[in-house]
């Protein structure tokens, strides 16, 4: 009996190894490829997204620092034992608050970076530049970012006294007094004789402070400054802003003591609680996009990280 034409084909080799099973092709199917190029597809989008997110993330770093907060070098060590500026030690990174006396009147206690009046820079020579404009352009960065030292003709201090108080030096225990009231200042470091030099009452004119150095025998200040009297005073327009937290090296963490040495008359010259708030709250919103661009930079990375295993 004729056979049936399917059954009498014979089989052919390449569709059955030795053993009878089914070969598979070697050709890949389309879901495979598929997934390759999804995989192509996102590798070269995260590349084209990392100078993007690197761009966004540094200029939303240079304007939280030109606008609402800036990382300072404390140069010296005027400001000791409460920031860290000695020779032979790391010097303090310290966060400046910018927004907060947009709200709020500088207080005594307060210690403040500003910028130098021309009382205090006068005959100063403007500070060395380097002939290298590379070099020239990283100290300007690494200064807006802390990893530098400030312009020279920055300084920080605390300030003692506000306009309209007389200040003047010193009663029997060698204490300021304001408005003939003795302060209560416990964050004086002295560096030598715990004595500091005398000097006649001095009335603040308006619109300025009096500002001291809590290394009291060691910093060049109101006192001295112009000569020293009404012209060592501070204009508030030339504050750049209130020190807040010691952010470097992380075995100094810590916030900026700003304890009121008018501690009588504190409460009367406090601010609102709800004008304390603002400044945080400010900053706060202002810390979120820094933070979601950090977080979506991080997570591209590590996803870069994972496909190169």
């Amino acid at each position: 009996m004729p056979s049936n034409a399917a059954e009498d084909e014979p089989e052919r080799s390449e569709d059955k190894d030795p053993k009878g099973h089914k070969a598979e092709s070697s050709e890949p199917g389309p879901d495979a490829s598929a997934g390759r190029e999804r995989k192509q597809k996102k590798q070269r989008s995260f590349w084209k997204e990392l100078p993007i997110l690197i761009v966004v993330a540094l200029v939303l770093a240079f304007l939280i620092q030109q606008f609402l907060a800036r990382v300072y070098m404390i140069p010296s060590g005027s400001m000791e034992q409460t920031l860290h500026g000695c020779a032979g030690c790391t010097p303090d990174r310290i966060l400046v608050d910018k927004i907060t006396y947009d709200f709020t009147d500088p207080e005594p206690g307060d210690v403040v970076v500003f910028r130098g009046p021309p009382a205090w820079i006068e005959g100063d020579l403007p500070p060395e530049e380097s002939d290298n404009a590379v070099a020239n352009f990283f100290q300007s960065i690494g200064s807006v970012f802390g990893l530098a030292p400030p312009d020279e003709r920055d300084f920080v201090k605390r300030i003692i006294a506000t306009g309209g108080q007389t200040v003047e030096c010193c009663d029997d225990q060698n204490r300021v007094l304001v408005d003939g009231k003795p302060l209560d200042e416990p964050y004086i470091y002295w560096q030598g004789a715990h004595e500091q030099a005398e000097f006649d009452p001095v009335e603040v004119p308006e619109g300025t402070v009096w500002v001291m150095g809590d290394n009291r025998n060691n910093s060049s200040d109101s006192r001295y400054q112009g000569d020293g009297g009404a012209r060592g005073a501070v204009p508030v327009d030339n504050i750049i802003g209130k020190a807040r937290f010691i952010v470097l090296p992380p075995s100094r963490w810590g916030t900026v003591s700003d304890h009121n040495p008018q501690a009588a008359s504190a409460s009367a010259m406090s601010a609102p609680a709800w004008q304390q708030g603002v400044p945080l709250g400010i900053g706060v919103l202002a810390a979120w996009p820094t933070l979601l661009v950090g977080r979506r930079l991080g997570a591209a990375v590590r996803g870069t990280v994972r496909r190169g295993r």
